[in-house]
């Protein structure tokens, strides 16, 4: 096989251990055995399975996943475009010229949603308290409304203010959907947005990661109240 003995013995001594595929495949030969049989977990974090199907990758902090992934989501999306955060307002900081790509995405029979906190709701005042940073939930809500304003009347897009008693569900999950893909955000303890996780999803089914985050957030959509 071109290898040496001590390497063979590592391979042996150390199950976490899995050669380069050629060195499986030249094993697997020598042995007459298929390499699955040889190094299973080889397979096994390469194809993913059921739900697991779903997670595109997933991130330790939202800020960690590029622009340019938020841009071609944006960008590709045809029919459905959900922003579903508290207060959305990193997307106009992010995204170059995002009003002129909405109007555009509108224009080509994308619907476009907003939904958000409302700016002077109970919860969004305790949020303010926990995460006690210069730039308030309040004033991060009004910048994408000020963004919406100047978006202006546009048929296709909407904008919503969380119901109250919706508030603290959605101030805790950030749900933001791109046709069937979607990136999600649960919000950890006083973090801010951009401190905590998150997953890139492609829905795969019903019953899926997808589908149960969306349905979440069409469901807080429902009993929202019009925001312009």
């Amino acid at each position: 096989m071109g290898v040496t003995g001590k390497t063979v013995e590592r391979w042996l001594s150390d199950d976490d251990l899995i050669p380069h595929a050629r060195n499986r495949e030249d094993a697997a030969q020598a042995l007459g055995v298929d390499a699955t049989m040889l190094w299973p977990k080889a397979v096994r974090d390469v194809l993913k399975t059921g739900s697991d199907r779903e997670i595109v990758r997933s991130y330790p902090y939202r800020s960690a996943c590029p622009s340019s992934v938020w841009g071609e989501l944006i960008t590709s999306a045809k029919s459905e475009l959900f922003f579903a955060g508290y207060t959305n307002y990193f997307l106009w900081l992010e995204q170059p010229n995002l009003v002129e790509t909405l109007r555009r995405k509108a224009a080509a029979g994308c619907r476009v949603r907003f939904l958000m906190g409302d700016p002077a709701g109970e919860v969004t005042r305790q949020r303010e308290a926990i995460e006690d940073v210069a730039l308030t939930v309040s004033t991060r809500i009004r910048i994408t409304l000020e963004h919406l304003h100047r978006l202006g009347p546009v048929e296709g897009v909407e904008a919503r203010f969380t119901a109250p008693e919706d508030a603290m569900n959605h101030v805790s999950l950030s749900v933001f959907r791109f046709d069937h893909s979607a990136l999600v955000t649960p919000h950890l303890a006083r973090l801010v947005g951009h401190d905590s996780p998150l997953m890139h999803l492609r829905g795969a089914g019903e019953g899926g990661m997808w589908s149960r985050f969306t349905d979440h957030a069409e469901e807080l959509w429902e009993r929202a109240t019009p925001a312009l």
